[in-house]
């Protein structure tokens, strides 16, 4: 998976829930912006530190891509 992406089955493991659906209640539940994808929610560790207070919800594409966005 690329840097940063947490992937459904990572999230699955990481929280113990067995349904993508109950994750995505949790994710939810906790702040955490997220996004669906085929096999389930996906969210980045750059949008779970934001739910935790650790940085502000920006846009950080810039940053993990190298890219400048105006």
């Amino acid at each position: 998976m690329a840097q940063g992406i947490l992937s459904t089955a990572e999230l699955l493991k990481a929280t113990g829930y067995k349904r993508p659906a109950d994750l995505a209640s949790c994710l939810q539940r906790q702040g955490v912006r997220f996004f669906e994808g085929r096999d389930g929610p996906w969210t980045t560790i750059g949008l779970i530190e934001a739910a935790g207070g650790l940085r502000p919800a920006g846009n950080d594409a810039g940053e993990m891509y190298g890219a400048t966005i105006l």
